[in-house]
């Protein structure tokens, strides 16, 4: 009974969900925590080839939803931060031998300046005949925690130094560490991105904003049958903005559909609770000291279908 109340409640609220998923490194034992090794990359190529989904361009997605098309549920597109040298020597090969595209996000400073551990430009030339290519900033700083002046001009100096080696302008960002808040993206939008990256759970559908991408961390071994299950659950945020400033949070107030009569909420450091909805309306009260400067609040009606928000501290 329980299974056949959540679908017909998603029958009502739910568009077709396409998954967008980020990586950092292939086949690089020294860094376990962003590391995929190559025999696990293999394993969810596999995955996707012989399960029907469809590895696309992120570019066709976000067409998709720039034209309130439903975007088909076996969708999936690759994305992967941070250009280390890792994806050039190790990770391409296997997308090659899949034909599957792939967006990278180019750590510029890093690049520029020959750290080592990180594609040269060279290399982003030839990944480009391959996949599509974006910007992850300039310094790769927590742009939360830097002014509005120095998240404009680190971006305006990346652009710069991209389009001179690259020869073209990066049409879409990802933010370093997947943070930002509200004066953050309003600073980047500026500069004229067709799409921008965040790396909250979820996935994206026709009603998704196209400068706030969800993107699903890929990394270690996966779950990523489990991982295919989350769905967007549309929702509109009025509190938390931001981080609080006395690190308390008093309020979750948001809007979902009328027909959702109970809801779980997520806080981390707090786990889950059961909450009501008033005609679509979400108001729970709270008093929660939040301990962690990077916190997510989750929305859900099963653990899977969710609407996502990540307030950090300044």
């Amino acid at each position: 009974m329980r299974y056949l109340l959540l679908l017909i409640i998603s029958y009502y609220y739910l568009s077709a969900n396409a998954h967008v998923f980020v990586y950092h490194r292939f086949g690089d034992d020294k860094h376990a925590s962003t590391n995929t090794t190559l025999q696990e990359l293999e394993k969810e190529f596999k995955y996707f080839k012989d399960n029907g989904y469809k590895v696309v361009k992120l570019s066709q997605i976000i067409e998709k939803v720039k034209n309130k098309e439903e975007v088909p549920d076996n969708w999936v597109a690759l994305t992967i931060d941070d250009s280390y040298k890792s994806f050039y020597e190790n990770g391409l090969p296997i997308f090659k031998k899949y034909n599957y595209p792939f967006s990278v996000y180019v750590y510029v400073e890093a690049t520029q300046k020959g750290y080592g551990d990180f594609m040269t430009w060279e290399q982003l030339k030839d990944a480009s005949k391959y996949g599509e290519i974006g910007l992850h900033s300039y310094s790769h700083a927590h742009l939360t925690k830097i002014s509005t002046s120095k998240v404009y001009s680190d971006t305006k100096k990346a652009i710069e130094i991209f389009k001179q080696k690259l020869g073209f302008e990066p049409k879409s960002y990802a933010y370093p560490y997947g943070e930002y808040n509200q004066k953050v993206k309003e600073t980047i939008k500026k500069f004229n991105f067709e799409y921008i990256l965040n790396q909250g759970t979820g996935t994206v559908t026709k009603n998704s904003d196209v400068y706030d991408i969800n993107r699903i961390a890929l990394v270690g071994k996966v779950n990523l049958k489990q991982k295919l299950k989350y769905k967007t659950l549309d929702a509109t945020w009025f509190e938390p903005k931001n981080y609080p400033k006395d690190g308390l949070l008093k309020r979750v107030h948001a809007k979902v559909d009328p027909k959702i009569k109970d809801i779980k909420l997520y806080v981390t450091g707090f786990g889950w609770r059961n909450i009501k909805v008033n005609n679509g309306i979400i108001d729970e009260k709270l008093d929660l000291k939040l301990k962690n400067s990077r916190t997510r609040v989750i929305l859900s009606t099963d653990y899977f279908t969710v609407a996502n928000k990540i307030i950090i501290k300044n």
